[in-house]
């Protein structure tokens, strides 16, 4: 298969993973705000660890949503410098 190809399919994967992300911090602010049933911190956390860092960190912007959270705060942008460091290290060993 070509590297194209590769590029479309982890680009897709992110892209929906992202988007999932993000409509999960909206969902669970909305939530919170009701004092309804909410998504687990544990259940945010995979979604940024399975490549949705960008969304989670955009969605806790965005909707003021875990703000005041340590672990939130520290741990996105922990999580999405090593996706990046992966996706570089991904790059490098297709295009050698």
């Amino acid at each position: 298969m070509s590297t194209n190809i590769y590029y479309t399919i982890i680009f897709a994967y992110l892209f929906g993973m992202n988007l999932t992300a993000f409509v999960s911090m909206k969902l669970d602010k909305d939530k919170a705000r009701k004092h309804q049933w909410r998504i687990p911190e544990k259940t945010l956390f995979i979604l940024a660890l399975l490549g949705g860092s960008v969304g989670s960190i955009f969605g806790m912007r965005i909707f003021h949503h875990k703000t005041k959270h340590l672990h939130f705060i520290i741990g996105m942008p922990i999580i999405l410098f090593f996706q990046i460091l992966l996706l570089s290290l991904l790059f490098f060993s297709f295009t050698s």
